[in-house]
């Protein structure tokens, strides 16, 4: 853990003190580099390959479209395994397939498809290295200093973002696109051995993996019934979606606005990576002096603004005075969104979490960068950058249907206590099993009990239960049933360790309203059919060799 030393807890740099943090962030700097050449490589290589503005436009997506459908299999997969092995995995199919891509060019038979497809196949590889890096930040720095941690990880790609493009536009004018590919796979490599290099310790599960279908519809469902992590991913997509013309469109703008090359191309996306990394160096201030809500709002406004400026400007200066308030206001944005996901996860299911928290944003830059190269080419470049400022801007109405949580989670997990007693032959697949929980309430605290049961609802329903119910008794008022499905018996175990403390103190809430001593939970096997004699002389199940496995 990251010790206080002489500065205060929380500060911009003070995750650096960590070496393995330091050495894995100085790493991905290089590693952005490499990113950033690609995207200022493919998206140039575009614009000679074809003069569409809706396939120039499609390279931003190409490389966004990934992180949509990858990375919440690559969440689950880093929550079930260990997540070192799973960020070496991925950052080397990237590398291995840069170096193809280059291959391709340096023999000339790049087109504008197989481009496309190339950018797609490296995006899927950083987007399988995503969710283990964003969830291991956790085990690597404390956690008063995460939020400075999460900033800096966007400041480690923003300081590649302030000078990457500009060299990357220098490089393709000097040796052509093939070479920024090649040195992409070359920038990749730091970052893979120093993931190798970490000397991470796995505690694996005491149950065995779930099934990557189940795990993935766990980690949404967790999401869907979070109602921070809901806000948050909902809000951070429609100002993905608001703002994809700033990179989905940027090269058009320095071609057509401003009459330039591909190195003015670069000077404005590093004008709003010099605002991204000025941002982000004062997320944790901004943390402690303004509420979620009002921050996301007040850098809405201002991207906004920024936008509509660099539609009417034709003057390079102005445009990237544009570009740097976008920088900013973007960062500052998903730095603080990200944290927010952050503190609402609890460990079993952060990669998860996280990785639906970049599918939101992707989704909406990657949709957004499309949509917008329509409009586009149906109403000019400029209009459309004012359009999408005004779209920006009004996102702020989003607060008033859907406010952010301002206050973090204590996401500690405990440990529930009195285990089930067995007597069937259970196997992990055994299922569907369903629980029902009985609560004796005096009848005068029908309405509070009621509205703490809703919000367990959503408890069991995060955790892993199906199909909840809540009963009344007609004859005698007082009792009432809770009922609620699990797949298997192994959902239901998993659903037991899952449990973080506000989730537990909610189901205490419920239980303070039992008048009987303790509650009386019963478990039931539904469909026993494999526990059942097939015939009267069959062996009965339960006097076979076959164990259970218990809690």
């Amino acid at each position: 853990m990251a010790d206080s030393g002489q500065e205060a807890p929380g500060g911009a740099f003070a995750p650096l003190r960590e070496p393995v943090f330091r050495r894995i962030w100085s790493a991905s700097l290089l590693s952005n580099f490499g990113q950033l050449f690609l995207g200022v490589g493919a998206a140039w290589e575009m614009t000679q390959l074809s003069n569409s503005a809706t396939m120039v436009s499609l390279v931003q997506t190409a490389l966004m479209v990934p992180l949509m459908f990858v990375t919440l299999p690559a969440g689950a997969i880093a929550d079930m395994f260990d997540r070192r092995r799973i960020a070496v995995s991925g950052l080397a199919f990237s590398a291995v397939m840069a170096a193809v891509l280059a291959a391709i060019a340096f023999m000339g038979l790049t087109t504008p498809w197989l481009l496309l497809l190339f950018c797609a196949l490296i995006g899927a590889g950083v987007a399988l290295y995503s969710p283990s890096w964003q969830a291991s930040i956790p085990e690597q720095v404390s956690r008063e200093n995460l939020p400075a941690a999460v900033a800096l990880g966007t400041i480690s790609y923003n300081v590649a973002r302030s000078f990457g493009p500009a060299l990357g536009g220098v490089i393709v004018l000097a040796a052509g696109a093939q070479a920024v590919f090649g040195l992409t796979s070359v920038l990749y490599l730091p970052l893979l051995f120093s993931f190798v290099l970490w000397k991470r310790r796995h505690v694996p599960s005491r149950l065995p993996p779930e099934r990557i279908d189940r795990a993935m519809i766990g980690g949404a469902r967790y999401a869907l019934h979070s109602p921070g992590i809901r806000t948050a991913l909902t809000r951070i997509f429609a100002f993905g979606l608001c703002t994809a013309t700033a990179s989905g469109l940027a090269p058009l703008v320095a071609k057509e606005l401003l009459r330039g090359d591909a190195a003015i191309y670069g000077i404005l996306l590093g004008a709003q990576g010099v605002g991204a990394v000025l941002g982000a160096l004062f997320v944790a201030q901004i943390k402690q002096r303004l509420t979620t809500e009002s921050a996301v709002r007040l850098f809405a406004v201002a991207t906004g603004l920024a936008l509509i400026v660099i539609g009417f400007s034709t003057n390079t200066v102005l445009t990237c005075a544009g570009f740097f308030v976008i920088g900013m206001s973007n960062i500052l944005t998903v730095a603080i969104l990200n944290v927010t996901v952050q503190m609402s996860a609890p460990r079993w299911v952060t990669a998860r979490a996280l990785s639906l928290y970049s599918s939101a944003i992707t989704a909406g830059i990657g949709i957004g960068a499309y949509a917008w190269g329509e409009i586009a080419g149906e109403i000019g470049v400029a209009l459309a950058f004012i359009t999408s400022g005004v779209a920006v801007a009004a996102t702020v109405l989003l607060g008033f249907v859907l406010p952010l949580p301002d206050e973090d989670s204590d996401t500690s997990m405990v440990e529930i206590g009195y285990e089930p007693e067995v007597a069937l032959a259970l196997t992990l697949r055994s299922g569907p099993i369903v629980v029902e929980v009985e609560y004796d309430v005096e009848p005068g605290q029908a309405r509070e009990f009621y509205d703490t049961m809703m919000n367990l609802q959503r408890v069991r329903k995060r955790l892993g239960g199906f199909d909840w119910s809540l009963a009344r008794d007609i004859e005698n008022p007082a009792l009432w049933t809770e009922r609620y499905h699990c797949p298997t018996w192994g959902d239901y175990l998993r659903m037991r360790d899952r449990y973080a403390a506000p989730e537990y103190q909610i189901q205490a809430e419920a239980d303070s309203f039992n008048r009987q001593r303790g509650r009386r939970v019963t478990r039931r096997l539904e469909r026993p059919f494999g526990s059942v004699r097939w015939k009267a002389d069959s062996l009965d199940p339960q006097q076979e060799t076959v164990g259970y496995i218990g809690p």
